[in-house]
């Protein structure tokens, strides 16, 4: 079946808002778990697709664009309740996740209307001034081609855990305190809304959850790391405030909820301000 048809009969199932992520492993983190189940818990369908190619950088999707190569994995995470057919993934708390694996970036583009559609640099690249451009102008300038009604953001990566031992952490001296600065001084220069993740994340660590918000020094823990992300996208694409929000991973506490969620509002309204 193509992708165009298996996406429509998912979108007529019930008008959703429809997201886009061309991303890789952090847009994972962010949206695959718990941002369908924040929405769910207030009424607001979704659909959100995840493009994923681990660790692909801005110059990577470029280029995969111009060679129109077909190796994204297109994930598809729903609150709806019936879905047409794929590769299904059993993903608790109300939502489904489909995969549809060998998927081009400009098919995926041409697959209906989106209203959101975000982009994001590899995490290891994410406070290096000079692999940003030209490839970042040349994907917006793309991605308004194919979806001029979107609207385009720019999703803020985290800094490293102190510990981390990424073969890219040395760029930055392993220190977090200077991947985080040298993350949102290239995050200033961004001329797209944001979606600070990386502050949430930032801001969850100067609380008593202290550093322990990544699995394995980058990647976001299961319960109350990808869950402050996620609150970060759902305050983004709602407007409503999170900390309203009582839905939780079932492995998370009620304190942990409230910090996360605090962390991911305060970001979100601050970054507003700036903007």
């Amino acid at each position: 079946m193509l992708l165009s048809t298996f996406n429509f009969q998912l979108s007529t199932i019930l008008l959703a808002l429809r997201v886009l992520c061309i991303g890789n492993s952090f847009s994972w983190d962010a949206v695959e778990q718990e941002l369908v189940p924040l929405c769910d818990a207030k009424g607001v369908q979704v659909e959100v697709h995840n493009l994923y190619y681990g660790g692909c950088s801005l110059e990577q999707h470029a280029a995969f664009l111009e060679s129109d190569s077909a190796v994204y994995s297109h994930r598809v995470c729903t609150n709806h309740r019936r879905v047409a057919s794929g590769r299904e993934s059993g993903i608790p708390h109300l939502q489904t996740r489909i995969i549809k694996d060998t998927v081009s970036l400009r098919e995926a583009l041409r697959d209906g209307a989106y209203d959101v559609i975000s982009l994001q640099q590899a995490s290891h690249f994410s406070g290096l001034r000079n692999t940003y451009e030209p490839w970042l102008d040349m994907l917006v300038d793309t991605v308004r081609a194919y979806q001029p009604q979107a609207k385009i953001y720019w999703m803020q990566t985290w800094a490293y855990s102190q510990d981390a031992t990424h073969p890219a952490y040395p760029s930055y001296h392993n220190s977090q305190a200077e991947m985080w600065d040298s993350i949102q001084a290239c995050t200033r220069l961004i001329k797209l809304p944001v979606i600070p993740c990386g502050a949430a994340i930032q801001n969850g660590r100067e609380t008593k959850l202290g550093d322990t918000f990544c699995r394995d020094g980058y990647h976001l823990n299961y319960t109350y790391g990808r869950y402050t992300a996620a609150c970060v996208w759902y305050e983004i694409l709602t407007g409503k405030n999170v900390r309203h929000n009582k839905y939780k991973n079932p492995e998370m506490s009620t304190k942990q909820r409230r910090l996360t969620q605090k962390s991911a509002h305060r970001a979100v309204k601050e970054y507003k301000k700036k903007g």
